[in-house]
């Protein structure tokens, strides 16, 4: 009953680990993005979510077994 959660750039050094788990079965991606605000892992609403390497929208169910990654935007220079 776990979702696996990727982290990347900013995300994975404020939570000072590349990856986790959230203890979840069936959610949106909505949710998920609340729970992960909850527990300080993301404050901001402009990163991408993919789940199973496709991007989803706010919406979109995300099951336990899926993985998910929290892609903050890219900024150039």
């Amino acid at each position: 009953m776990m979702i696996k959660v990727l982290l990347f750039a900013h995300l994975k050094e404020q939570a000072g680990r590349s990856e986790m788990e959230i203890n979840g079965e069936n959610m949106t991606v909505g949710e998920l993005r609340e729970t992960l605000a909850e527990k300080g892992i993301l404050q901001q609403d402009a990163v991408m979510v993919a789940v199973n390497e496709e991007f989803a929208r706010d919406e979109e169910m995300v099951h336990s077994g899926d993985t998910v990654a929290l892609i903050p935007p890219v900024s150039g220079g």
